[in-house]
């Protein structure tokens, strides 16, 4: 608990990570506010409903729910109720001349897939998973839960032994080089190169470090919110208002005045001990926080995405939760992205149907559609050109592979561009992660947890380290609030 007086915390939104960073100040005895421009909490974890369907609106894939569960009982008290499912079909892929391949839980299952489906040997595929864990265990305890702009990391014998592997970790290639020399089947490259987009990041130039993410999904597991994955920021909500945090809705941040080593908001008279940002980085750094932090504005975005919502009218037995529909030309595909700022005229396309685990988000007989494509950052696009053909694409596209016509299927629409996202969430230029991850210097440039020269403002959130996604986000705010606890002498 907090020692001597009490301390005032003030956080700015109440995505994933504030609410993460409320709850653990308000549970280590702070007195907590938060602010939020918009009329709800969550961020890009939204909700859209119409009709008797309802979908998530932002991310769709439930993984290390043990990071959830931790501020669930945080201070000891089973007082929310949060439920979830492991999933033993993680995921189901398409390709264009027909293939198919089911991603199962069970390793020696999704081994048999890759034998059968595309001729690849079960030793390839032991030997990634097993690479894929290792860099885990490498780089978890030190790249990811601690920071990386403290001195104290590096003076650790864990940062010690991590950085005596580094080599393992596969700085110096990229996904694509160390997957193109580990697979025979170019499908199967395609198949974990797909684990870049995770992070917003091109698998032909971003670090094969990131082969580490597989093992989220096929070493720890994937699940699914029984609710739905809103239901994830509505739990922590709910524990946010146990620990008894205040949160003041419909009131956008115009600027944090800094009074002495006390922090203000707007024009209110309040001062507070602890600032933490939730905000974007590079919006904050142009807008509430432009006279306290450099500007960001110029480091290369991450990916966006383009999002339809359909609401269909029928079943399709041969989809499950999560499905994707491969392009034919990956390379030309990423080069569209983040070479062209465009969108390929075959892209790869990610469709979750929430409904078939919960089967109250569509009407009966009926399915509720989650399509999404990657998407480069909001650069002067004609949207309104690419959303036309891209969803002409779409359709061309899955009608050829599940020989359907599925334009007479779609009986709801709406759509979620990288601009909205943008203009919905604060996510500067529409990207979803933050800055881009293809160099291998990448996680040292991201915004430390807390500020260099502004003692008690901190940051957190997916434009931070150690990156985005929802266990990065929360793992953002558990390292920017341990570092409060060590300034403030919190225990």
């Amino acid at each position: 608990m907090i020692q001597n007086k009490p301390l005032y915390t003030v956080v700015l939104g109440s995505g994933v990570a504030g609410l993460a960073a409320a709850i653990r100040m308000a549970a280590a005895g702070s007195q907590v506010t938060v602010f939020e421009k918009s009329d709800t909490y969550g961020g890009k974890l939204g909700v859209w409903q119409k009709k008797g369907f309802r979908f998530d609106t932002g991310p769709s894939l439930f993984t290390m729910p043990e990071y959830v569960m931790e501020l669930l009982l945080i201070d000891g008290k089973k007082d929310v109720h949060f439920d979830y499912d492991q999933l033993n079909t993680i995921c189901k892929y398409f390709w264009n001349d027909d293939t198919q391949l089911i991603a199962y839980n069970d390793r020696e299952k999704l081994k048999s897939e890759f034998i059968e489906k595309l001729n690849e040997s079960a030793d390839n595929i032991d030997a990634f998973l097993d690479d894929s864990r290792q860099k885990y265990e490498i780089t978890n305890p030190v790249f990811l839960e601690k920071s990386l702009h403290k001195w104290s990391t590096y003076m650790s014998w864990t940062t010690f032994k991590s950085f005596l592997k580094m080599g393992q970790v596969g700085v110096f290639h990229s996904m694509h080089q160390q997957n193109s020399k580990r697979f025979n089947n170019p499908k199967v490259v395609q198949f974990f190169d797909r684990y870049a987009t995770y992070n917003g990041s091109n698998p032909y130039d971003a670090p094969a470090t990131l082969n580490v993410i597989p093992h989220y999904e096929f070493g720890i597991g994937a699940f699914f919110p029984k609710k739905g994955m809103r239901s994830i920021v509505d739990a922590l909500y709910q524990k946010a208002l146990n620990l008894g945090v205040d949160f003041k809705f419909n009131t956008p941040v115009n600027q944090l005045q800094k009074r002495d080593n006390k922090y203000g908001i707007n024009h209110d008279a309040k001062s507070y001990d602890i600032a933490i940002c939730n905000i974007d980085v590079a919006t904050a750094s142009s807008g509430p926080l432009s006279h306290l932090i450099k500007n960001h504005q110029k480091y290369t975005p991450s990916s966006s995405a383009l999002i339809f919502y359909w609401g269909i009218n029928r079943i399709f037995e041969n989809l499950d939760l999560h499905n994707i529909f491969f392009s034919s030309d990956y390379k030309k595909e990423f080069d569209s992205i983040f070479k062209n700022h465009s969108i390929d005229d075959d892209p790869t396309v990610y469709i979750q149907i929430s409904c078939k685990f919960k089967k109250n988000d569509a009407p009966p007989n009926k399915e509720n559609w989650f399509v999404m494509v990657n998407a480069p950052y909001v650069k002067n696009q004609d949207w309104e050109m690419l959303i036309t053909n891209t969803r002409r694409h779409i359709i061309s596209k899955i009608s050829k592979i599940l020989k359907v016509n599925l334009e007479k299927h779609i009986e709801l629409e709406h759509i979620l561009t990288p601009q909205l996202i943008w203009d919905k969430t604060g996510s500067y230029k529409g990207a979803l992660y933050g800055s881009s991850s293809n160099n291998r210097i990448s996680a040292f440039l991201r915004q430390p947890n807390f500020s260099k020269h502004h003692k008690g403002l901190y940051f957190c959130g997916g434009s931070v380290h150690p990156g985005g996604g929802i266990p990065l986000c929360l793992l953002s705010a558990k390292t920017s609030t341990d570092i409060i606890k060590r300034d403030f002498k919190i225990c």
